[in-house]
């Protein structure tokens, strides 16, 4: 695995030039900033909420409908509103602006770009590597398609030529977004404090817009709940509410950290705001253990039953959560041999050390450990140091009547973060002794 040249790059630029880019939620364990937006957009967003916004540009549509520009920006403000409100509805009504702006001017990077982005949002990566691939071609002088490129191809488990996506684009412009992919790489290669460094100037560079604001605190958050530091991430999460009143991904992760520190009745409150908020599958899923551990059981199932509803109406919205729900399956044993089956359909469409990571708890679940084992040993080849992926290697170790080494990666998982899952590391402490 080569190193990524860009964090050297990025960490000499002075953060106080860079400029910002808007935000996206693109992998199971956390966020990476996608630079889909406009210039235009952006001075149109300091001036006034995304609601607002919206609300100026649909009025401006009503009077010119058939503006491609319009219609781009629309599309970007509704993708925007996506990220703000996780409301999947969000999508659709992006994705045909987009298309209406291509039947008016065929050929427009802007809005190949942005149907690029929400691909990414959707989880079609390979559709998302095509369409910012197309984009790329109709602007080559853009950074634009060098992100959603580099993303797609991280999820596509596609690593040596993401990290070269990452460095070509940090060359041509090293912004937010860069400083976001760069944070995220060097978590995956197991460098986290120096990914809480890179995170860092991405917040410094934010330049006070609530939802990147927002975005970045709540990354800062989840690599620090990573590394066991409950207490600072809890700051984090807490510091993004007050950059975005309400928002989701704070108040969830804010409901685990609370979970964590044994608070049950206040991580209750917390995650039941955001799964009222946006019913998605990692809040209800957060909702679910924090009522078991609560025991309350019959709670608890009715969350597990959400979770069947949930998806039908990702799906309408043209989002593919199958990896989430596998995921979810697996880890509390429903359903284990459809949920082996999903895991290995999700796992072909995201071929991801995640993706793989999946699969193998999924095979371990249903007592094909020899089998797992070779796609845990896939998920930590780049040596992203995960707490969950030490879990599982202890479990399949444990399976195959290896216990010494099972207690080491027990062990392992510990020392990373002792608070990695409500349902999880007692059995893991348990196992370690």
């Amino acid at each position: 695995m080569k190193k990524i040249a860009l964090i050297t790059i990025l960490l000499g630029v002075s953060a106080g030039v860079l400029l910002g880019g808007i935000l996206r939620e693109a992998r199971p364990s956390g966020a990476i900033a996608a630079d889909a937006s406009t210039s235009a957009l952006e001075a149109r967003q300091r001036a006034r909420d995304t609601v607002g916004l919206i609300r100026g540009l649909q009025s401006t549509l009503s009077a010119t409908p058939d503006d491609p520009r319009t219609l781009t920006l629309l599309g970007l403000a509704y993708h925007q509103r996506y990220r703000e409100s996780a409301d999947p509805t969000y999508l659709g009504r992006a994705a045909g602006l987009f298309r209406r702006t291509l039947e008016l001017s065929p050929g427009d990077p802007e809005a190949t770009s942005g149907l690029a982005g929400l691909a990414l949002s959707q989880h079609r990566f390979r559709t998302a590597l095509s369409l910012a691939r197309e984009a790329q071609r109709l602007a080559p002088d853009s950074v634009r398609p060098y992100g959603a490129l580099g993303d797609a191809l991280i999820e596509l488990g596609r690593y040596d030529e993401a990290f070269s996506t990452f460095d070509r684009m940090s060359e041509l412009r090293p912004n937010l977004a860069s400083y976001a992919r760069v944070a995220y790489a060097r978590e995956l290669l197991g460098r986290p404090r120096t990914a809480i460094e890179a995170m860092s100037l991405a917040l410094e560079v934010s330049a006070g817009r609530p939802e990147p604001a927002a975005w970045a605190f709540v990354e800062l958050g989840k690599l620090h709940f990573g590394l066991g530091e409950t207490a600072k991430a809890r700051g984090y999460f807490r510091s993004a509410l007050g950059a975005l009143p309400g928002y989701v991904y704070a108040l969830d992760w804010l409901a685990r950290s609370e979970a964590a520190a044994g608070r049950f009745d206040r991580a209750r409150s917390l995650s039941r705001r955001a799964v009222d908020a946006v019913p998605l599958p990692q809040f209800v899923a957060t909702l679910a253990d924090i009522e078991r551990a609560r025991g309350n059981l019959v709670g608890a199932r009715e969350q597990y039953a959400l979770m069947a509803t949930i998806q039908e109406l990702l799906r309408a919205n043209g989002v593919n959560s199958d990896l989430e729900l596998a995921l979810f399956r697996v880890d509390h044993g429903i359903r284990l041999p459809e949920a082996l089956a999903l895991a290995r359909t999700a796992r072909a469409g995201r071929p991801s050390i995640y993706g793989d990571d999946v699969l193998a708890w999924a095979l371990a679940r249903n007592g094909r450990c020899g089998e797992a084992l070779a796609y845990s040993k896939r998920s930590l080849r780049l040596g992203t140091k995960d707490a969950s992926l030490y879990f599982h290697r202890g479990m399949i170790e444990r399976c195959l009547g290896r216990d010494a080494v099972a207690r080491e990666w027990f062990a392992r998982a510990l020392e990373t973060n002792p608070d990695f899952s409500l349902i999880w590391a007692e059995t893991a402490r348990r196992y370690a002794s």
